[in-house]
Order: C-alpha cells, then structure tokens, then sequence
C-alpha cells in the first residue's frame, strides 16, 4: 500500500486545528491572555487599567506579535484605560519575558471589544420590543371586555 493511501483524508474534528503546527500560537495566546489579565490584577497600578478586563489573545502564526483584545466597564474611561495599556506595554513585556519560556515576546497591540457593549445595547432593545409587546398585549385584553 502506497503513503498516499495510508493517510488519512478524515477532515479534523470541529474546533479542532487542522494542522498540529498551528496549536502552538493557541497555547502562547492563551499563557500570554492569562498572564497579561493577572499582572493587570495584581502588579499594575495604574488606576486607568483597574476596570480593564482581557477577554482573548491571538497570536501571529510565527509569534511575533501578540493581539490582545479587552473590554471596559465604564465607557467614559475607555480613552483613559487604552492610554495606561500603552503605558503599561513594556511592563507587560518585560513580565512576560521573565515568566514565559518564549525566545522573543510578541509584540504587543492592544485592541478594544467593543462585542459587549453591543450585546447590552441589543439586550436593551430587546427589552424594550418585550415590554412594548405587553402593553399591547394589555391593551387588547382590555378592549375584549
């Protein structure tokens, strides 16, 4: 029997990655959201990152750089919390440069969530469609008698 037939043409499972090589960005984004999310915790203390919150990483292909998206409680101190990111960013390297057995330290970009912010405002509007809907109801219950 030739290679060719040995290997497998079964497509991976769902969610899993296609190619063992591509794992390993999943795992340093995973380690570095982590880690990022405890020194934001713990060792930073700048007051313009308490409510910032890391919601998931990515990471280019050869681990250059590093994509963290995160998200704030209170919209008006968005401007202030992406400017003490910034401000943080070597913090945040040196840090993972000490705690994670990596060559290089990606790069780091920080980027704004803006998915809850807009699920609450489509929950709101959601509420508001409920609500509306049983007054109407109401109404028409009460023409009836």
């Amino acid at each position: 029997m030739s290679a060719a037939r040995r290997k497998s043409t079964t497509p991976p499972l769902p969610g899993l990655p296609a190619r063992a090589g591509k794992r390993r960005p999943e795992r340093v984004a995973d380690e570095i959201r982590q880690e990022v999310a405890a020194l934001l915790l713990k060792k930073i203390k700048d007051p313009r990152v308490v409510q910032v919150t890391i919601l998931r990483a990515t990471v280019t292909d050869d681990l250059s750089q590093a994509r963290l998206f995160y998200s704030v409680l209170d919209e008006e101190t968005a401007a202030d919390a992406a400017r003490g990111l910034e401000s943080a960013k070597g913090f945040i390297r040196t840090s993972l440069a000490k705690t994670l057995a990596l060559r290089v330290v990606p790069a780091l970009i920080f980027q704004r969530d803006h998915a809850l912010a807009e699920q609450e405002k489509l929950e709101r509007i959601f509420q508001e469609i409920h609500e509306e809907d049983e007054i109407h109801d109401d109404e028409e219950s009460g023409d009836e008698s």
